[in-house]
C-alpha cells in the first residue's frame, strides 16, 4: 500500500487466485486503512511552564537524534518534557514507513501501515523479552518497535540491571542480535533514548523546598544502578527542579503569553513550538545534505566519520581537547561531545563548530566524576 500506482487484491485461497486469473471471479481490491499503531501521547512544549534549559536539551536531542537523560524530583515535569518530543520529531518518510511497518507486522498479521514515529514507553516491571525481544518464535521487543522513534524509560534506575546493561550494544550498534538455540535474528533498533530518574530513592535530594530522607549510602547505591558504560552512551544529561508556583496559571491570555516570552530577553524571546519545529527541520536538512543520506544523523556517525566530516575552528578544537583532559572524558564521550556540538551548530545554521557550541555541549555532558550530580 506504500507503493504508488498499483492495485492491491487480497485473496484467501489459491483456488480464488486461479478463478481470478481465469476471469471466472471478480477481484476484490483491498481497501487499506492507514492508521498509527503507537502508544504516543503528544503534548506541546508551549504547555510546559519554565524548564528552558531542559527544553533546550530536548530540542538538541531531537535535532541530532541524541540520547537524553533528565533528572529531577517528582513533579518537576520530566515525563511531560519527554512526551513532548513526539511533537518535535519529523514526519516519517515513505521509505521509513516500510521497514517500520514490517517490524510491527511480525507481531500482528493484520497490522496497519505505521505513519507516525513510534513512542514506546515500557514499564520498569516489563520482562527482558518484551523489552529486548525474543520468545518463540523470536519477535521484536520494545527497543525494535521504537525503531526510528523514541524509547522512553521512566525512572531508569528502577529497571533491572541486566536489562539496562543489555541496552549498551543496541545504543552503540543501533540493532540487536538475538541468538537462541535454533535461531539467530537481528532486528533494527535505531531509536532515540529519552530516560528520566530521581536524584535519590525518595526523589528530593537537592530540592530546596523538600528535605531528603535518604542516607548518603542509599543515594550512592541508587545512583550506581546506572553503570559508567551505560551513562557514557547518553549524549545529554540535564537536571531539572520544580517550577515555582507563581509561574503556574490556569489560563493565560494571548497578550500575557507574549509578555512572558519577551520578559527575560526582549531581543531573544522564548520561541514557540512551531518556531522550534522549523529550526529542527533546518538542522535535519543540513545533516542530510552533509552526509548525502536522509537516514543519517549527527549521532549516527562513528568516531572516524566524526573526525573526517565535522569541522571545528581552531579555538573550538583547543577548548574540546582541554576539556577532555580536565574532565577525563573517554574517547566515546569526546566524540559524543563533538557530535552534540555539531547539532548545536546546525540549529544555528553555522558551517563550523565554534567554541560556544563546544561549551554548551560540555554543559550537558555527564563525566564519571560527576555521577553524584545527576
Amino acid at each position: 500500500s506504500l507503493i504508488k500506482g498499483i492495485t492491491i487484491i487480497g485473496i484467501d485461497t489459491l483456488k480464488e487466485l486461479l478463478l481470478i486469473l481465469k476471469d471466472q471471479a471478480a477481484p476484490r481490491p483491498l481497501n487499506v486503512v492507514k492508521k498509527t499503531e503507537t502508544d504516543s501521547h503528544v503534548c506541546s512544549l508551549d504547555d510546559i511552564k519554565g524548564q528552558e534549559i531542559a527544553k533546550r536539551a530536548l530540542v538538541i536531542a531531537v535535532a541530532g537524534h541524541h540520547n537524553l537523560l533528565i533528572s529531577g524530583p517528582p513533579g518537576a515535569g520530566k515525563t511531560l518534557l519527554s512526551r513532548s518530543a513526539v511533537g518535535l520529531l519529523p514526519a516519517l518518510t515513505t521509505e521509513e514507513q516500510v521497514p517500520l511497518t514490517k517490524l510491527y507486522s511480525l507481531l500482528s498479521a493484520d497490522c496497519d501501515v505505521i505513519k507516525d514515529r513510534p513512542f514506546r514507553a515500557p514499564h520498569h516491571s516489563a520482562s527482558s523479552i518484551s523489552i529486548l525481544g525474543g520468545g518463540s518464535p523470536i519477535a521484536p521487543g520494545e527497543i525494535s518497535l521504537a525503531h526510528l522513534g523514541v524509547l522512553f524509560l521512566d525512572e531508569l534506575p528502577e529497571y533491572p540491571r541486566a536489562i539496562l546493561e543489555s541496552l549498551r550494544q543496541p545504543l552503540e550498534d543501533r540493532e540487536i542480535t538475538l541468538a537462541r538455540a535454533k535461531a539467530r535474528v537481528t532486528f533494527p533498533a535505531d531509536f532515540m533514548l529519552i530516560a528520566t530518574m530521581n536524584p535519590c530513592p525518595c526523589g528530593f535530594y537537592g530540592d530546596p523546598s523538600h528535605p531528603c530522607t535518604c542516607t548518603t549510602s542509599e543515594i550512592k547505591r541508587y545512583q550506581k544502578k546506572l553503570s559508567g558504560p551505560l551513562l557514557d552512551r547518553i549524549d545529554l544529561c540535564v537536571a531539572v527542579q520544580k517550577v515555582p508556583t507563581e509561574s503556574l496559571s490556569l489560563k493565560v491570555p494571548e497578550t500575557a503569553k507574549n509578555a512572558l516570552r519577551m520578559r527575560n530577553s526582549p531581543k531573544n524571546p522564548v520561541p514557540s513550538t512551531p518556531q522550534i519545529q522549523a529550526k529542527i527541520q533546518i538542522a535535519l536538512k543540513r545533516q542530510h545534505a552533509r552526509y548525502q543520506n536522509p537516514c543519517i544523523y549527527n549521532s549516527s556517525l562513528s568516531s572516524a566519520e566524526a573526525s573526517t566530516l565535522l569541522n571545528l575552528t581552531p579555538p573550538a578544537e583547543k577548548l574540546l581537547r582541554s576539556a577532555a583532559e580536565t574532565l577525563s572524558l573517554s574517547a566515546r564521550s569526546f566524540y559524543k561531545t563533538l557530535k552534540v556540538a555539531q547539532t548545536i551548530a546546525d540549529l544555528e545554521e553555522k558551517d563550523l563548530i565554534l567554541p560556544e557550541h563546544i561549551s554548551e555541549a560540555l554543559s550537558f555532558r555527564l563525566t564519571q566524576s560527576q555521577n553524584s550530580l545527576i
